[in-house]
């Protein structure tokens, strides 16, 4: 029984000092944990308006960053606004794109393209709508892509 005794002890100081060499030699004793354990998911987009029906070959007019957790952020003018209409919609956002009730704008064929990149919720979010001409965009009932 004596071996027994002796022989965990023994075991249980070698796994101590061994944990506390490993902290000791990478210097994380007291860091805090890095990575994705966050009390929120992440949400976070790049917002673009581009000149033409294909964003990727257009000209970008404007573009800016919309962060939503833990609370809005980032370059959009109205980032409250526009976190409370993704929560609303994501990820289906053509809902927003119907014109407002009385709005009028000519049937101009001048394309304008948004897109929305990045995460909304921890999850990928890649979004396209082709509007007909710019006063459709700013006539329709969302403030995501008013930039």
């Amino acid at each position: 029984m004596r071996s027994v005794t002796r022989t965990l002890a023994l075991s249980s100081a070698a796994m101590g000092l061994t944990a506390l060499t490993a902290l000791a030699g990478s210097g994380a004793a007291g860091a805090a944990p890095s990575g994705g354990e966050s009390l929120y998911a992440p949400s976070a987009l790049v917002l673009s308006v581009t000149d033409g029906e294909d964003a990727a070959a257009g000209t970008v007019l404007r573009a800016v960053t919309l962060v939503c957790a833990p609370r809005p952020g980032g370059t959009h003018p109205d980032p409250d606004a526009a976190c409370a209409e993704l929560q609303a919609h994501a990820p289906e956002l053509d809902g927003l794109a119907e014109p407002r009730p009385g709005a009028a704008c000519t049937r101009e064929w001048s394309p304008v393209t948004v897109t929305a990149e990045g995460v909304w919720q921890g999850r990928r979010l890649n979004y396209s709508y082709t509007y007909a001409n710019p006063c459709a965009l700013w006539n329709s009932t969302g403030t995501i892509f008013t930039l």
